[in-house]
């Protein structure tokens, strides 16, 4: 598995943050992310606290209205302290499927996929 100068694995291409530990002191993080189809190229935008898990849950097709889309590979990931920012940060990223900002955030994961 290939990984970042600070030893994050990565997933997909793109590089994960370890998730926290159980550790009271540690604080729980939030995670968005954009996953691509390699089948039809559409988009899908999600958060969760456990992004190693919820991929692969996706990958599995626990997801129903994922499942006939699949493989889908981890294009974009953005790392959040708050619930409620992660999932302020989704919403906004849905309002920019398909326009002008939306584009932008993808070529923005491009250029971090590919140095």
């Amino acid at each position: 598995m290939e990984e970042c100068r600070s030893g994050c694995p990565a997933v997909d291409g793109v590089f994960v943050p370890p998730q926290a530990g159980n550790g009271a002191a540690e604080m729980k993080r939030y995670f968005v992310y954009v996953l691509e189809s390699l089948r039809d190229h559409g988009h899908y935008i999600g958060s969760t606290h456990n992004l190693k898990q919820r991929l692969a849950d996706h990958n599995a097709g626990k997801t129903r209205s994922l499942r006939a889309r699949r493989p889908l590979r981890l294009i974009h990931v953005e790392e959040f302290t708050r619930r409620s920012d992660a999932k302020a940060r989704e919403k906004q990223i849905k309002s920019y499927k398909g326009g002008e900002a939306f584009r932008r955030l993808l070529c923005l994961a491009s250029v971090r996929l590919h140095p």
